[in-house]
This record gives C-alpha cells, sequence and structure tokens, in this order.
C-alpha cells in the first residue's frame, strides 16, 4: 500500500507563492506518476499538473501553466509543487495522487492512491 502526505499549504496573499510538497512511502517501481489535485467547496475535483517519475514528463492544466511548476527529487519519493501567482480563486483543498507507470493521466479516476490533502487558502 503505497501512502502520501501532502505538506506545506496555508493561508496566502493574492499574487503570492506556496511550495506544496508530497511524500510517497515507496519507490518509483510501485508508482510512476504522481499527480496534483484540487477540490473547492461544491466543485469537482480537477487536475492541477502531474509528473511521471523516471522521465520527468509533465502536465499542468491550462489554467496553471506558466504559474505552477510540479518537480520531484533525486530520490523520486518526494514531489513538490511550485505555485506562484495565486489566485484567490485557486483556494481549496490540494491532493497528492499517485499511480502506476502506464504514463501520465489528467482523471482523478486513473489515480490508486490519494493523500488527505493540504488546504490552501488564497486572500484578496
Amino acid at each position: 500500500q503505497v501512502q502520501l502526505v501532502e505538506s506545506g499549504g496555508g493561508l496566502v496573499q493574492a499574487g503570492g507563492s506556496l511550495r506544496l510538497s508530497c511524500a510517497a512511502s515507496k519507490r518509483t517501481y510501485t508508482i510512476g506518476t504522481i499527480a496534483w489535485f484540487r477540490q473547492a467547496p461544491g466543485k469537482e475535483r480537477e487536475f492541477v499538473a502531474a509528473i511521471a517519475l523516471n522521465r520527468g514528463t509533465t502536465a499542468y492544466a491550462d489554467s496553471v501553466q506558466g504559474r505552477f511548476t510540479i518537480s520531484r527529487d533525486n530520490t523520486k519519493s518526494t514531489t513538490f509543487l511550485q505555485m506562484n501567482s495565486l489566485k484567490p480563486e485557486e483556494t481549496a483543498v490540494y491532493y497528492c495522487a499517485a499511480k502506476g507507470p502506464t504514463g501520465v493521466a489528467t482523471v482523478h479516476l486513473a489515480y490508486e492512491y490519494w493523500g488527505r490533502g493540504t488546504q490552501v487558502t488564497v486572500s484578496y
């Protein structure tokens, strides 16, 4: 069983930055892709970014392209989401998710393992 633990959420003013971390309990031979999703109250969970751990291939939602950067450390056990120029409408719980080595996916149903989420609040 893969366990994912998110950290780094908090309160930030509009235009500010936050860096989220996702620590995975197992190495990449069981995990091929790590992704970030977010869910605001009353809204569906939406894809933010994903990274294929071995090749480093990335994918981003159009809404965050150019502002958010997903990366992983050399051990590939921790994945990061650097979020710049944050907007109030991006207030949500941000979830880390993992799937096997079958390529990057942007739909939440493709992911088998989920963290508990970390709250990001962007104030005006």
